[in-house]
């Protein structure tokens, strides 16, 4: 019987970043009995899949290798495992793998059934690829830690999201003007049209001496801050918080675990809380229907081929990234 290849990129061992990557031919995966098989048409970069590389995990949850890393995908499926219900072959859609399983830099990936869900046929795969990992962890920090609620049943927040124009960031400032909160948001200068018009009602330029402070231009308190960025202490978002407010740290260190516990320790009324992504298919469902309805949308910041797979590695590892990082086999 003859093995089918497929073209893929993978890495072989810690580092190395872009040059790390290699070009190579490999089996087509089989999907076990709940997982489904894509022909990829689009994946996008998370800035988790390069911090695997550089051994984010390395103490906890040694990589095995090679490894094809992304974990975002979108496409059609060709196979499903034998206990597979709801997708058969030619369904367009759009899955998450785990994380640590990655293989969306490919030409073909499996995922398991219950992080797969269907793609209505007026979307592409790149205006949803990039909900599964990005969108799903705004709608999570915006939805669970933030406690905005869609249906206006909730008290109106006022809400500060860093780095408003990344991956994460682009998501949550649409999702939490879709709770009714008050958005502020800060980003780089060349960014701060395009925040405007995703709905932040106030924008700060970090450049600037507010922005790097993240003072409210109106001199409101946050009752949550969904932080995006990195390197911000909490002795500069402590005095812009509300006396309960809360930080929702998208992109935890060891720094912002060691703050959680203090305050946790201390019945501190103002917490920082690390978010671990928790995804869930219904939850990818809800956010691809609001692309659908026009109420979501993604930015893209640039598509690549997978031969030019490096240089979108490089792109993300720069992290000055607009909305998202396409790659399409």
């Amino acid at each position: 019987m003859t093995t089918l290849l497929m073209n893929a990129v993978q890495y072989s061992g810690y580092g190395g970043g872009p040059d790390g990557l290699q070009h190579v031919k490999v089996p087509v995966p089989t999907p076990k009995e709940d997982e489904v098989l894509l022909k990829v048409e689009a994946t996008s970069l998370n800035p988790v899949d390069w911090k695997l590389q550089n051994g984010l995990l390395r103490p906890f949850l040694p990589r095995n290798f090679p490894h094809i890393p992304a974990s975002d995908m979108a496409g059609e499926v060709t196979e499903v495992g034998p206990k597979v219900e709801n997708f058969k072959a030619g369904d367009k859609v759009v899955a998450m793998s785990n994380v640590l399983k990655g293989g969306g830099l490919a030409e073909f990936a499996v995922t398991k059934e219950n992080l797969t869900v269907a793609r209505p046929p007026e979307l592409s795969a790149v205006e949803v690829v990039g909900l599964s990992i990005a969108g799903l962890t705004a709608h999570q920090a915006v939805t669970q830690a933030a406690g905005i609620k869609f249906d206006g049943s909730g008290k109106k927040a006022n809400i500060l999201i860093t780095a408003a124009s990344g991956g994460v960031g682009h998501y949550a400032v649409q999702l939490a003007k879709l709770g009714n909160a008050h958005v502020t948001a800060t980003c780089g200068t060349r960014n701060i049209q395009l925040v405007k018009s995703l709905g932040a009602d106030e924008v700060l330029d970090y450049n600037t001496p507010d922005g790097a402070a993240l003072r409210s231009p109106s001199g409101q308190k946050y009752d949550a801050i969904i932080h995006c960025a990195m390197g911000i202490p909490w002795s500069i978002f402590e005095p812009n918080l509300s006396p309960n407010g809360k930080v929702i740290d998208v992109t935890p260190g060891p720094s912002a675990l060691v703050s959680f516990a203090l305050k946790k320790i201390t019945f501190c009324k103002k917490q920082l809380l690390p978010l671990m992504l928790i995804p869930k298919g219904e939850n990818l469902h809800y956010l691809v229907n609001l692309v659908k309805e026009g109420k979501l949308k993604t930015v893209i910041d640039s598509k690549y081929p997978l031969g030019k797979a490096r240089d979108a590695w490089a792109k993300s590892i720069d992290g000055h990234a607009t909305g998202k990082i396409i790659v399409e086999p």
